[in-house]
């Protein structure tokens, strides 16, 4: 195991602040996943990365300080979306860099994190598959607050619309790489669990 943090300039942000409208409004990060919550799995893989491990969560905080050092939560209960998240992440991250991941991609493994975080720079860094960007796997530098601050007072609210103009360096993954699998389906959930106990 690498020495704990292992990036001692890296903050990371779990986004899990949803409505959960794909699953019929349950939160998804609590959901479970081979007899964990699905936020559980991710948490785990970061943790030894990082000192600063936030979860942005709109709900059920109790359940999810059990997996963070700190909650952050959107400025308005309206549910305003992932870049509300990496806005409130990126005010109250403490180190240079933040990765950003989603509460619902537990196939996430440490090669994948490594590639990312050997990016990291004075750039974004953003995963994409073939032609499509996904900007909820990246790392922002946290000297982009204030580009984004200005952004969001814009009118801005995706964080690919944001992102893109900053030239990020990509990392490139397989279509289909199983890795970046959302789990954002109650049907597809349950296949998931199903395989894992058959």
């Amino acid at each position: 195991m690498p020495a704990y943090p292992a990036y001692p300039n890296l903050s990371v942000l779990l986004l899990a602040g949803g409505r959960g409208q794909r699953m019929a409004g349950q939160d998804k990060g609590l959901l479970p996943w081979r007899g964990k919550p699905l936020i559980a799995w991710i948490a785990e893989q970061v943790r030894p990365l990082t000192d600063d491990l936030l979860i942005s969560c709109n709900r059920n905080q109790a359940q999810y300080a059990a997996h963070a050092d700190r909650l952050v939560a959107d400025p308005s209960p309206d549910y305003l979306g992932p870049l509300a998240g990496i806005l409130t992440g990126l005010r109250a991250a403490r180190h240079e860099q933040l990765l950003i991941l989603p509460c619902d991609a537990p196939c996430i493994d440490r090669d994948l994190l490594n590639d990312l975080l050997a990016l990291a720079g004075d750039n974004p860094v953003m995963v994409r598959q073939g032609d499509f960007w996904e900007p909820l796997f990246s790392i922002v530098p946290r000297v982009l607050l204030e580009d984004l601050e200005r952004a969001w007072l814009e009118g801005v609210r995706s964080p690919q619309r944001w992102l893109q103009p900053l030239n990020p360096h990509a990392l490139i993954c397989a279509a289909g790489d199983r890795r970046l699998a959302n789990f954002n389906t109650p049907d597809w959930l349950e296949e998931e669990n199903g395989q894992s106990s058959g």
